[in-house]
This record gives structure tokens, C-alpha cells and sequence, in this order.
């Protein structure tokens, strides 16, 4: 099984990355300062002014890391990928099955049903641990909220139907997110999800989060052939990774929206660590997205029991594993996508 753990982040602007036999060379101001085999590597990310040479490039492809390009603030820019592997007989599947609105509508209901169970877990998870520190009653009527879209709601074959059961469970888990965060509170409000550009410090880091989840689930998809860019519950937009940001979907509160509290509620980010612009976007500095970047990694090598397989896994290979039960589902090996609930 391929392991998504191992990405090689470059923020240092100026930057240039080149091939050295079997090993990706890092270089600043003409200087090898990092070297790292190719065999340990699932993908790359540059952020911002890295040049990285065509040999590196084709050799990636070959070796089948990926290649993202962000600018130094995490916007996605690009991405340099190999052939995609896989049976075209499988691609071929998805596409028939994504034109059919009552398919698309199925698979839309499997991938909500576990972004919204695993954000009310998100929820149920802090009113535990931390009832003391929050407006408990609120928290717990969003919970309950959410609990009944589970329930009764998400089994609609209608897409439209669908898209606002999701925009009302977002909105009313976002509207006590705030009640999530216990220090530094007066730096790291929250009022509401906002994006391009963010506008508050909690913003910046979950949408740059994000950027790195769909990094990371693009790659897994691509590696058992399905095509990203065909989602079932995110329609065809050139450019847009539908399919990816379908499958984030579950992964959003597990991962990121954990993170993001977490760093905050320990300090490991600190008000400094970010600037406000004159149009009032707000952008984190170096150091700050090298603590992301260092946290992300390492919550990636920790371990689970997966629900659906009921063995002991790292976190990093969750994508590659829902990956793998999504085509299956699409081969017709199962009635329906199990999608990834955090217990």
C-alpha cells in the first residue's frame, strides 16, 4: 500500500529545486542544503518564489510525486503530475455514473453523511472535555441539529436539495465555532467562514489547511485512477478538482478544523504570527506556516482504527484507503461508499 505521509515542503523563497540521481536536491543562493531520496517522497508542495528544474519534473512524474505550486500565502496555483494509472474502464465508470443526477446524489449523501457525523463529533467532542469553558446549550442544539440532518435529510436524490442541507449544517456548525476556541480568544475570533481572501487569523490558518488536505487527497485519488477533476457532489468547473474537494468534505472537521483548534487552544500559533493588509486579507508569516506545515505532518503519522476496515492505521493513509473504497464502489465490489467517520 502506498503511504501519503511523506510530503516535502519548500518555503524558503528563493529556493531551487533540481534532480541528483535518485534524490531531490534543494538548493538556496546556489547551495545544496537538503538532499532527499525520491523513493521516500509522495509529493511536493512550493510555496511561492521556488523554481524547480524540468529534469526534477519529468523524474517526479516518472517516480508518480506530485507537484504542487501555492503561491507563498497557500493559494493553489498548479500542479505537475504523470500519467494517471489505474483501468481507463474505471474512469469511464465514474463519468457515466457522475452524468446520472440520481448516482450523483447517492455519492453526494455518503460524503455528507460523514462531513456532518464528524463535525457534530467535533462538537460533541469539546462539550466533554471542555462544557465548562462554553456555551454548552447552544453547542448542544447545533449538535442536535446536525444529529437530525443525519438521520432523516441526507438520503434526498436530489442534488440542489442536498448542496442546502450542507450550506445549513456548515452554517450552523460555524456559527458556535467560536465557543471551540478557549485561549488567545481576543486574537482568534470567530464570526463566520469567510475565504478568498480570509479576514480574520482562524480563517488563515483553515483555509491554508485545506490547500494542504486537497494536496494530499488529489494525489491519493490520481493513484487508483479515478479522475479527479469529475466530482459527484462538486460539479465539472474547469480547473476545480471536483472530486477531491468532494472527498475533503469528510475530512474537513476530522482534520483540519481539529488542527486549526488545536494549534490555537496550545498556543503553538501566536497573534504576531500573522499580518493584516490594507485590503484586509490576513496572511501568516514564515515561521507560522512552518509550524502548520510541522503539525500537519505529524498529526498525519499518528494512528486510528478505521471504522469501516476495523484495523489500526496512520492518519496519513486515510486518504489512500477512502480512495481505494471509492473505486470499489464505482467498480460495483460495493453497494455504497463508506465514508470516513471519526468515532
Amino acid at each position: 500500500m502506498k503511504k501519503h505521509l511523506n510530503t516535502l515542503f519548500v518555503t524558503t523563497q528563493g529556493a531551487y529545486l533540481g534532480k541528483d540521481g535518485e534524490t531531490v536536491a534543494v538548493k538556496i543562493e546556489q547551495k545544496t542544503v537538503l538532499r532527499i531520496p525520491i523513493h521516500t517522497l509522495d509529493g511536493i508542495v512550493c510555496f511561492g518564489a521556488v523554481g524547480c528544474s524540468p529534469y526534477l519534473m519529468g523524474f517526479c512524474a516518472e517516480k508518480d510525486v506530485a507537484i504542487s505550486f501555492l503561491t507563498e500565502y497557500g493559494k493553489f496555483l498548479a500542479m505537475v503530475k504523470g500519467p494517471v494509472s489505474g483501468n481507463v474502464l474505471l474512469r469511464r465508470k465514474q463519468f457515466r455514473m457522475a452524468d446520472k443526477p440520481g448516482v450523483s446524489a447517492q455519492v453526494a449523501g455518503f460524503v455528507l453523511t460523514g462531513k456532518i457525523a464528524n463535525c457534530r463529533t467535533v462538537l460533541e467532542r469539546s462539550l466533554r472535555d471542555h462544557s465548562e469553558k462554553m456555551d454548552q446549550s447552544s453547542v448542544k442544539k447545533v449538535s442536535n441539529r446536525l444529529s437530525m440532518y443525519i438521520r432523516k435529510e441526507l438520503q434526498k436524490d436530489n442534488l440542489d436539495s442536498l448542496r442546502g442541507i450542507e450550506g445549513d449544517a456548515a452554517h450552523q456548525y460555524f456559527s458556535v465555532f467560536d465557543e471551540l476556541i478557549f485561549q488567545q480568544k481576543d486574537a482568534f475570533g470567530f464570526s463566520g467562514r469567510n475565504r478568498r481572501p480570509p479576514t480574520d487569523r482562524v480563517n488563515c490558518l483553515l483555509s491554508f489547511v485545506y490547500t494542504l488536505l486537497v494536496h494530499d487527497i488529489r494525489s491519493a485519488l490520481e493513484s487508483v485512477g479515478l479522475d479527479t477533476s469529475v466530482g459527484f457532489l462538486h460539479r465539472d468547473r474547469p480547473g476545480r478538482p471536483g472530486l477531491a474537494l468532494d472527498m475533503m468534505e469528510e475530512f474537513r472537521p476530522f482534520l483540519a478544523d481539529r488542527l486549526v483548534l488545536s494549534m490555537i487552544n496550545r498556543s503553538q500559533v501566536r497573534p504576531d504570527g500573522f499580518t493584516i493588509k490594507e485590503s484586509g486579507a490576513v496572511h501568516m508569516d514564515d515561521d507560522t506556516r512552518k509550524t502548520v506545515l510541522t503539525t500537519y505532518q505529524k498529526r498525519k503519522q499518528e494512528s486510528l482504527v478505521h471504522p469501516f476496515l476495523n484495523e489500526k492505521i496512520q492518519i496519513g493513509t486515510l486518504f489512500f484507503i477512502q480512495a481505494l473504497l471509492l473505486a470499489r464502489f464505482i467498480r460495483g465490489d460495493l453497494d455504497g461508499y463508506p465514508p470516513f467517520i471519526w468515532k
